[in-house]
């Protein structure tokens, strides 16, 4: 999963997130990813404009976002299109339940988040046709993965039950 540390002292600029990226041979990789411990979505323009510029310099590297989907809550508008650059667009759906995406995420939307993420994975579909959603399973009941296989199914998205991988902790943690 990549040898840079994801955490940042600082929100870097977009032209250090342009020159960083740029800096590596993209080729030597499967796929470009957007994600973090924050939401990458509040800086979905920077996003887009890296994307772009990205896909100039190498048309076949994939390139995905990991969301939660929240982006319409964020800009208070439909952000569906602005997706469309990229490859793939995960949404972290953590939850069967409105309810208990709101315990585990704690949503500054509060309990509405929920149903805005299954409207926008609905959306963002239409430009992205690699939309899926995701949820870890160790932390969901067989029944929990169940009914969000079948509100998957309902929404047309596909899940991504996958494992959890724990994060590298800060190099100053670590002494």
């Amino acid at each position: 999963y990549g040898s840079d540390s994801l955490w940042l002292e600082r929100e870097p600029t977009l032209s250090e997130i342009c020159e960083s990226v740029l800096s590596h041979d993209l080729t030597k990789y499967s796929e470009l990813v957007f994600c973090g411990y924050g939401e990458p979505s509040y800086r979905l323009d920077d996003a887009v404009k890296v994307t772009s510029l990205v896909k100039e310099k190498y048309p076949d590297t994939k390139v995905r976002i990991n969301t939660n989907g929240q982006s319409d809550l964020i800009f208070g508008r439909d952000t569906s299109k602005d997706y469309s650059v990229f490859d793939t667009v995960s949404v972290s759906l953590n939850s069967p339940s409105a309810e208990g995406y709101a315990e585990i995420c704690k949503p500054c939307f509060g309990i509405s988040a929920f149903d805005a993420i299954l409207a926008f994975a609905r959306n963002v579909r239409q430009y992205v046709p690699d939309t899926r959603f995701s949820v870890v399973g160790e932390y969901l009941t067989a029944e929990e993965i169940s009914e969000c296989k079948r509100i998957s199914k309902e929404c047309g998205v596909p899940l991504r039950v996958r494992e959890y991988i724990a994060p590298e902790r800060k190099s100053a943690d670590k002494a």
